[in-house]
């Protein structure tokens, strides 16, 4: 009987235990988790999402501050039209976070960042720009786009002189995706390096509509792998969404994929970004409290616990201190929908936004559980305490019971 060790992630010469775990945001795919999936063999990832806000707690820059005192005259205004990111911060920021990361770098594995496509910033291009080849210049292993279909994400980094080096791959929840991603990066003359196929029982934003429930990631993966292969195109497959087990991850590589990606069980890690009072909330929880909504201003559904704080916040945008969801107009869907509250409560008291949320703010505050479709199982996988709490387990338990595992079995901590 196979287990995940028995395979191995090629990178040319490289060879990877086929374990990724997946950019969680706002520090909650935590450098630190990153560093153990890397010193385990496997991959690890942090993300650049409010990467500012990341670099004050981190490092004791006071990016956020100085953008809030800035822009502190526009607080009260609802046209943000005038907020922009400061180009050499947003740079800095992303260095410090990725090249202390990469500073503390150890084992065989690899740490990649995960970039999302969606984080707008008011200037969409010229902050991609600068994300992704800040992170080149900091020695990043790789990078996974994500969030977007990242249709000139390649060209804005071609002129790098790491864009053949670095492993640079893109999350994609469909052919068609995959399709006009390579379409349009034909004239690069680079493939991506690997390329995750995130089903519909993932966390966070899904790739899907509200019609998710009528995909599978099974299915999924073997149209993109036909696909490749009827093109002669030999790109790693990696899967995401709803592997639990490392049974689960066995069936994916023994019918071709490269590798997985995983992530919920990883959020009640040690080395897991989220406060512990909120990692025991997604213990407590059951299968009825995980749900699908749309109160993201991405425009992308978006699966996290029926109890997270951020559903129906009613708090004023922070886009002076954040802003990074404003589109090139200063635009962002919680703003409408804050404004429309407000002209129908003039005196902002007691004010209720359901159909959207300030995803910066509460990201930022930890108050917005995004979550994995299986998060209810995550009270089988550790030992509860005679107060009701439930133990938290290191990232090396968790790696190691996907690489080692059969049977569907879970190894409970000692």
């Amino acid at each position: 009987m196979k287990r995940v060790d028995d395979f191995r992630l090629k990178f040319g010469k490289k060879e990877l235990v086929p374990i990724m775990i997946g950019g969680m945001g706002v520090d909650i795919s935590t450098a630190e988790l990153a560093l153990e999936a890397a010193r385990l063999g496997g991959i690890g990832h942090i993300s650049d999402a409010l990467i500012h806000d990341v670099s004050d707690r981190r490092f004791d820059t006071e990016f956020v501050k100085g953008k809030t005192k800035f822009y502190k005259a526009n607080i009260n205004n609802s046209d943000k039209s005038i907020i922009q990111f400061d180009l050499g911060h947003l740079a800095e920021a992303t260095r410090l976070h990725v090249g202390r990361t990469m500073e503390a770098k150890r084992g065989d594995g690899m740490v990649f960042v995960n970039i999302m496509e969606k984080l707008t910033m008011n200037a969409a291009r010229e902050t991609l720009q600068v994300r992704l080849n800040s992170a080149l210049d900091a020695g990043v292993d790789g990078i996974t786009l994500s969030a977007g279909l990242h249709l000139g994400s390649f060209g804005l980094m071609a002129d790098h002189p790491r864009f053949r080096d670095a492993k640079l791959g893109i999350i994609v929840s469909s052919v068609r995706a995959l399709q006009l991603f390579l379409r349009k990066t034909a004239r690069l003359d680079r493939l991506p390096d690997f390329v995750v196929i995130e089903g519909p029982l993932a966390g966070g934003h899904l790739g899907f509509g509200m019609d998710w429930a009528q995909y599978d990631l099974a299915t999924i993966v073997a149209e993109i792998a036909a696909y490749l292969k009827a093109e002669q195109l030999d790109i790693p497959l990696i899967a995401a969404g709803g592997i639990f087990t490392g049974s689960d991850a066995t069936a994916f590589l023994e019918h071709g994929a490269a590798a997985v990606q995983v992530a919920t069980r990883f959020t009640v890690a040690n080395e897991c970004g989220l406060p512990a009072k909120v990692k025991q909330e997604y213990f407590k929880a059951s299968e009825e409290d995980i749900i699908v909504n749309t109160i993201s201003p991405t425009g992308y559904p978006m699966r996290m616990l029926r109890n997270t704080p951020a559903i129906g916040s009613g708090i004023r945008p922070n886009c002076e201190a954040y802003g990074y969801l404003l589109d090139g107009n200063g635009n962002c869907a919680y703003i409408t929908a804050y404004n429309q509250q407000i002209a129908l409560h003039p005196d902002g008291k007691n004010i209720s936004v359901m159909d959207k949320t300030c995803l910066c703010t509460h990201m930022r505050n930890y108050n917005c559980w995004t979550c994995g479709s299986l998060t209810y199982r995550l009270k089988d996988t550790t030992r509860k305490a005679a107060d009701g709490s439930y133990q938290t387990l290191s990232a090396e338990h968790i790696f190691k019971d996907y690489q080692f595992s059969v049977d569907n079995q879970i190894l409970l901590p000692a």
